[in-house]
């Protein structure tokens, strides 16, 4: 623990004045602002220390049934000082948080945020802008950060998008201009049975399960995504993806929609996203990209090339919260032509009246890009993370950590007990412990190392096996964690494999 609940401590034994906070009628600003200042830069510190301190804590600890059950207490009708809420963070919270900041998270695609993040998203708060829309200067922001990002991408001049919480709400935006552009105006009025088409979209057995949700939730239905076998690569097989176009226009189904994966969840694989480009072309299909997981790599000149075709996308998702690095949440939607959104988002309502002058002038606004009319300001946080580190310097990070996978990988190739489960496109390593029962003995590694708090893998499925996967999103994961990974997987899985042998 270190000093990362000291000042929370002091800040409990120092009493700060009752009247830090509003007590009287309905203000709720402190009575006494430097008393509230003080115990702020308390909180901040404490923050400070987890972060720096994060190596002396476990990655991750199971819950105790006692630390939960203190999360049943009733809601207080009364005040509760400031120093003892925070306190009760310090005890009740933070000590059982997921840990994707540690180094030695290497589970799921999670980035681990910075500590620029962390002070932005805190000025974003003080701010508290609403971006859904009208003239204001937190909107331009948004413009400016989505203008540099088509630019980044190749799109064009007519290229726009919004922030939104993530790539599964981003996919489903892409899936609704997609559907909007197929069904034409009458859609929104008449709904997705007036036209009598039957949509079909295609994306690969290996993409998010998101684009199947977007399916159902925009009434087509999760079987409209058809599910394209992959090759030894894990990327969409392109001969079949033409295959299933044509059998299903023969089949008098409307083909519309097609998701290439840049980077997939569980392997990191990049489909040939050119090769799509061409194919949902000459076939008047709308083109999708999915690169929550991979994206970014755009910034990093050894990687960038992988992702030749992205630029031929009608529409993009992806996250800043992983490979960017951003606090959670702070996904992207990018269209080639924003005009699409408009057509598909955007509602006249009076109150919502907008005008060449004042603060309801500049329009469109982002409410009419997409699905939300209150909308935070998360692009502040992308804001400050773009110019602080810089394109080169995120592009390092990005290699460097790419770097780190395929050390893993060869240091797998290099020890008889494991076994590499599949091509390491980018920075997700699968792999698994050789032994009988390997499917659930891979399993058991798994929650043992998660539970050990040193480091934690999860688990996924290659070809039918049980495999563990370690992805290397992480900024602070140096060789020497993953080296700890590798130590933890051979131990455990000795162990385990002799309990198995003796059964």
């Amino acid at each position: 623990m270190k000093n990362e609940s000291s000042r929370a401590l002091a800040a409990d034994t120092a009493a700060p004045p009752r009247a830090a906070v509003g007590r009287s009628g309905h203000d709720l600003d402190p009575d006494d602002w430097p008393a509230l200042r003080a115990q702020g830069h308390r909180m901040l510190d404490d923050v400070f220390d987890y972060l720096q301190h994060i190596r002396s804590r476990p990655v991750w600890r199971p819950i105790p049934p006692s630390a939960r059950a203190r999360l049943h207490r009733p809601l207080n009708a009364a005040p509760v000082e400031l120093a003892v809420v925070h306190r009760r963070f310090i005890d009740e919270v933070l000590p059982y948080a997921l840990g994707n900041v540690h180094p030695g998270f290497m589970g799921w695609l999670h980035g681990a945020g910075t500590p620029v993040g962390m002070l932005a998203e805190m000025v974003a708060a003080g701010l508290n802008a609403n971006l859904g829309g009208r003239d204001q200067m937190p909107v331009e922001v948004e413009r400016q950060v989505v203008r540099w990002m088509a630019a980044l991408f190749g799109l064009p001049d007519s290229a726009g998008g919004l922030f939104v919480t993530g790539t599964s709400m981003a996919n489903l935006i892409g899936v609704l201009a997609a559907r909007r552009a197929a069904l034409g105006e009458a859609l929104r009025r008449d709904g997705v049975a007036a036209d009598g088409k039957r949509l079909v979209g295609y994306a690969s057995t290996a993409a998010h399960c998101s684009l199947g949700r977007a399916m159902d939730m925009c009434g087509l239905g999760s079987n409209a995504l058809r599910r394209v076998p992959v090759n030894p690569a894990h990327q969409i097989d392109v001969a079949a993806l033409r295959r299933a176009i044509a059998e299903d226009q023969a089949s008098g189904y409307t083909p519309f929609f097609v998701a290439g994966t840049a980077g997939t969840a569980d392997t990191g694989a990049i489909d040939d996203l050119a090769a799509m480009a061409e194919l949902a072309a000459a076939n008047g299909l709308w083109f999708h990209v999915d690169g929550a997981c991979g994206a970014l790599a755009i910034l990093a000149p050894d990687l960038a090339s992988r992702l030749a075709g992205i630029e031929r996308a009608d529409s993009l998702a992806f996250d800043f919260h992983k490979w960017g690095q951003v606090p959670y949440d702070a996904g992207l939607i990018l269209l080639r032509d924003k005009a699409r959104l408009e057509e598909t988002f955007a509602v006249p309502a009076a109150y919502l009246r907008r005008e060449q002058l004042g603060m309801a002038a500049g329009a469109p606004w982002p409410c009419d890009l997409g699905p939300d009319l209150s909308r935070g300001f998360r692009a502040l946080k992308v804001w400050y993370t773009l110019q602080v580190y810089g394109s080169e310097g995120l592009g390092r990070m990005i290699s460097g950590c790419c770097a780190l996978a395929r050390h893993l990988a060869d240091q797998i190739l290099a020890v008889p007990q494991l076994e590499l489960m599949a091509p390491v496109a980018l920075n997700v390593v699968c792999f698994r412990y050789r032994c009988s029962a390997a499917d659930r003995i891979n399993g058991e590694i798994a929650v043992a190392l998660q539970e050990s708090g040193a480091v934690a893998p999860s688990t996924t499925i290659i070809n039918g096996s049980v495999v563990l996967r370690a992805a290397i999103v992480n900024h602070r994961t140096t060789r020497e964690d993953v080296g700890a990974l590798l130590e933890a997987v051979l131990d455990v899985g000795a162990t385990r494999a002799v309990m198995e042998a003796s059964a």
